[in-house]
């Protein structure tokens, strides 16, 4: 049996994991799927003092309080930033580090950085409440870039979306524990339309040959749990 902790992206929260989890479960395998301070069930934690270190301290205090050992930590979108600073902070915890179409940064670097252009775009839409600069505020617009299409799966999400405090984007991500972060074997599952951009060779590189697309949109844990699943199985059985 497995341990597995899926971390969620920006806007998002645990709630969107729900398919794979359950998945994973009827495998006998153990998941946890934390929701970051400020989203989700946990959007009333909203202040401005939320930033990525915040984010990446919620699980790592989940790994200590719930004593977890040899996680397979999954990371997607904004939760790459997150899962790596996890895996900094408590690389003894850490079996495997799975990138969930998510962002790959290295020791200084902040999501800005990463994914420049579609961050600014949408700090431009964003807007200030009660003192916290907040941006993805669920609507039509987020929705084309997380690349749901199904009306169905539209409408179960738009109710569970919740704005981002901008503060996560920007902040960079401080590594002091490289060596044992990058000892950690990882793997990549990526979407097919967001291999151009990507340097796959160096991503191939540093797992061993695992990356593995799936056709799809961004959000790929919630449009092909099963493909989703199927490789994080196989991670499983590594």
């Amino acid at each position: 049996m497995a341990t597995f902790v899926l971390v969620h992206g920006g806007g998002h929260g645990g709630w969107c994991y729900q398919f794979v989890a359950r998945l994973l479960r009827a495998e006998g395998h153990e998941v946890y799927t934390p929701s970051l301070t400020g989203l989700a069930e946990r959007e009333h934690l909203l202040s401005p003092d939320i930033d990525l270190d915040t984010q990446i301290t919620d699980v790592v205090k989940l790994l200590h309080f719930e004593d977890l050992r040899d996680v397979i930590l999954v990371g997607h979108s904004y939760g790459g930033m997150v899962i790596t600073g996890i895996a900094d902070r408590a690389a003894d915890r850490i079996g495997h580090l799975v990138y969930l179409d998510a962002a790959n940064p290295v020791n200084g670097q902040s999501l800005v950085d990463v994914a420049g252009p579609f961050m600014l775009l949408a700090r431009q839409m964003g807007r200030v409440v009660d003192g916290v600069e907040l941006v993805l505020f669920p609507g039509n617009d987020p929705m084309s870039f997380y690349g749901v299409t199904d009306p169905a799966l539209i409408e179960w999400m738009k109710p569970k979306l919740t704005p981002h405090p901008w503060k996560c984007f920007e902040q960079k991500l401080e590594l002091h524990n490289e060596d044992a972060l990058w000892a950690i074997p990882q793997s990549h599952i990526i979407c097919t339309s967001t291999i151009e951009g990507r340097d796959i060779e160096a991503l191939k590189a540093r797992s061993d040959g695992r990356v593995w697309d799936i056709d799809t949109g961004h959000d790929l844990m919630i449009t092909e749990p099963d493909a989703v699943t199927g490789y994080l199985l196989k991670i499983a059985a590594l």
